[in-house]
């Protein structure tokens, strides 16, 4: 009977266990939902009545130029901190600040905020954007990137690219994470929530790594398209995210005319032959100096000639006449209009024959021998 009684308990405590895993995994995922509009309550002095045991104190270099600017709002500084009991110090001779709890103070985290506000003030960071710090939902974080990239006009073409044209990169991030960003020198200095702060990291992080921000800034606006729609924000959102693949543009050209290397022989080159050996394998060395001679000279006779002949033809090159350009022939021909009457143009010649055109006819000139015969026959009729 016991050994059939026992599955039967067994599948119980089972079913009991597993309903108290989805009962708590259920109440894992409604702790990691935060309910829009809850914020967490303020840290009062009611909840720390008795203040602290012992004074904490931190202390911050700034560089010179920041020297006048410190100086002017100090005084703000001073009151903003007064309000949670925390004493500020500045020393224009060390060129430090400093701040340090008191007897009143009852918020322990209050001086961590105090610090990250002095930390924010000597990275240029404005007086009216680093008071915010002191607010609870508020997160600094001061991101080095001097050491990322080598090459300092690398460095620098990096670090406007993160800046933009006019601010532009820079104010659309601010715009999506809801963050401060401060841009000096080899430091970038973020204050805003803690999730922004996570993008802002990555997103200055990438830059260096010559990942275009504008990238980031795409992937960082579908997010928070996607976050405004309640069944979209417990999925996956890979799908909707654009996925960048790194293309390396700047590959190494290859030359025109590649040297191959020659096979390695522990053996040395040929001995190349000397003039004397030459003429032993042509046969000449075997022959009398003047058939030497005579051959020399026959063979410089040779070249004189083909030399000449070359010079020859360069000056004969003169006397050629360049080829002309063949003419256009017109072949522009009156249109036809139909077939041409030929009685027509017969009547048209004829009439042109019968009419006197330009100046009238000269009459011929009479031949000198007629006159000459009527002078004598009117000489003869007076004799008579």
């Amino acid at each position: 009977m016991a050994s059939s009684a026992n599955p039967d308990g067994v599948r119980e405590t089972q079913a009991r266990k597993n309903s108290k895993k989805t009962k708590n995994q259920v109440d894992e995922s409604e702790l990691l939902t935060v309910p829009d509009g809850w914020k967490e309550p303020a840290f009062t002095k009611e909840d720390n009545p008795r203040g602290l045991l012992e004074e904490s104190s931190f202390a911050t270099l700034f560089p010179k130029y920041r020297e006048a600017y410190l100086k002017e709002c100090w005084p703000l500084v001073e009151k903003a901190l007064g309000e949670f009991h925390i004493k500020a110090s500045l020393d224009l001779i060390e060129g430090s600040m400093t701040v340090c709890t008191t007897k009143k103070t009852f918020d322990p985290y209050a001086i961590v905020r105090a610090r990250d506000l002095i930390k924010l003030l000597a990275r240029s960071v404005p007086f009216e954007q680093a008071v915010r710090i002191l607010q609870d939902d508020m997160a600094c974080d001061i991101i080095k990137i001097g050491t990322l990239v080598r090459n300092r006009e690398r460095f620098v073409k990096r670090r406007q690219r993160l800046i933009g044209p006019k601010g532009s990169t820079l104010k659309a991030l601010e715009l999506l994470t809801n963050c401060y960003v401060m841009v000096q020198g080899n430091t970038v200095s973020v204050l805003g929530p803690y999730n922004g702060l996570k993008e802002v990291r990555k997103v200055v992080l990438d830059t260096m790594k010559n990942i275009h921000p504008i990238y980031n800034i795409k992937t960082l606006m579908i997010k928070q398209e996607l976050s405004k729609d309640p069944e979209l924000r417990v999925q996956n959102w890979e799908r909707f995210l654009p996925k960048f693949h790194h293309k390396n543009v700047s590959k190494r050209k290859e030359p025109k005319n590649k040297s191959v290397k020659k096979e390695y022989t522990p053996f040395p080159p040929p001995q190349p032959d000397s003039k004397v050996d030459k003429e032993l394998a042509t046969g000449e060395f075997f022959l009398r100096e003047s058939v030497k001679k005579r051959k020399k000279m026959e063979e410089i006779k040779i070249k004189q000639a083909e030399a000449l002949s070359k010079k020859q033809q360069e000056r004969n090159k003169a006397f050629i006449p360049p080829k002309e350009k063949p003419l256009m022939k017109k072949s522009a021909k009156a249109p036809s209009e139909g077939k041409l009457d030929i009685d027509a143009i017969k009547d048209k010649v004829k009439k042109a024959k019968t009419k006197k055109l330009g100046a009238p006819p000269v009459m011929p000139a009479q031949p000198i021998s007629s006159t000459t015969d009527k002078k004598k026959k009117n000489k003869t009729k007076s004799k008579g």
